[in-house]
């Protein structure tokens, strides 16, 4: 068992889960299917809350009473959230300039490498959180700046470097495209190889650094546009995740009693060994999800990261005829 999911909790926590799991999804669809949706999401609701936090710190300073017991204040004040919120949100907007060719920046083919950029800084901002994790609890634990106690170890380390070779096993950076419909940026080359190798290292990374957060952002939200992406909306994973995870960040910023100290809250089992065997598996699926790769390109005679890898098998093809080929870039 890797979460304490039992006990008279155990129906609300199911519940949370699940209604986590449908509001991405729905959420995502609000924010890809119009850019009205994706405007509101990815620009004024942030916009709105970079104000309010600032809001937050401020009065703290000031030792404002309300400011000092502010949810916020309290439960989210770890540099990591605010990384990850704002690198998230970041990537939504570049992914909204390309799908929509916005400006000269949207049309560039030098600025296809943006998602390639903005995914390999969200995956480093997870790997330094576990190098953190390693060097502050080695051999034992230590307590974040929220009052979670961490274990320190050989697993931090393990899925720091899955990590770091899951930024190599994405491939084809320059083959981004919009879809006919206009409702995605699509990245063809990226598929089950990279989808499944990066969810079970950040399911890792969120077990070993986010214990009380895990059955959240670590399967709620990296099953919802892995979800989407299998059904429906093939070659769309990346915007998916981006937008998913961005809302969700949103959220938890905000409301953090949901999955910190309510009926809904879950924590993992928390212990040495579940931890080392997860990143144990995050590694091995990395390694060979990275060995695959540069076979593949071996065989091709192809630079994998600057060419399409995976042309010819199905969910490429599935995904490239979605893509509108007619969009001319400029150089």
């Amino acid at each position: 068992m890797l979460f304490q999911v039992y006990g008279a909790n155990a129906p609300y926590q199911w519940l949370g889960w699940i209604l986590v799991f449908a509001c991405l999804i729905g959420l995502n669809e609000v924010a890809r299917r119009s850019k009205t949706g994706g405007i509101i999401c990815f620009l004024a609701i942030p916009a709105a809350l970079t104000a309010y936090f600032l809001t937050i710190y401020v009065s703290a300073a000031f030792g404002a009473d309300w400011a000092l017991h502010n949810p916020t204040y309290v439960h989210m004040t770890s540099w990591f959230h605010y990384a990850k919120l704002y690198a998230a949100t970041a990537g939504c907007i570049g992914f909204m300039a390309l799908k929509y060719g916005w400006g000269k920046i949207g049309k560039s083919h030098w600025f296809k490498c943006f998602p390639f950029i903005i995914v390999a800084i969200n995956i480093l901002i997870a790997v330094v959180s576990d190098f953190e994790s390693a060097l502050r609890g080695w051999g034992g634990t230590w307590v974040s700046t929220e009052g979670i106690t961490l274990m320190g170890g050989w697993h931090n380390i393990f899925n720091g470097v899955a990590g770091l070779i899951n930024i190599f096993c994405m491939t084809g950076i320059f083959g981004i495209y919009a879809s006919k419909d206009r409702r995605d940026m699509l990245w063809p080359d990226m598929t089950w190889v990279f989808i499944i190798s990066y969810d079970l290292w950040n399911f890792c990374y969120t077990y070993n650094c986010l214990p009380n957060h895990a059955w959240y952002c670590g399967l709620a939200l990296l099953l919802a546009p892995t979800f989407a992406n299998f059904l429906w909306n093939k070659g769309g994973w990346i915007q998916n995740r981006a937008n998913t995870l961005a809302i969700w960040c949103m959220f938890a910023q905000v409301l953090p009693m949901f999955q910190d100290y309510s009926v809904f809250s879950t924590q993992s089992v928390n212990k040495a060994g579940v931890n080392l065997t997860v990143s144990i598996l995050s590694l091995a699926a990395n390694v060979l999800a990275l060995g695959y790769i540069l076979v593949r390109a071996r065989r091709q005679h192809i630079n994998p990261w600057a060419q399409e890898v995976f042309k010819g098998t199905r969910d490429f093809d599935q995904a490239i005829t979605r893509a509108d080929m007619n969009v001319v870039t400029a150089a």
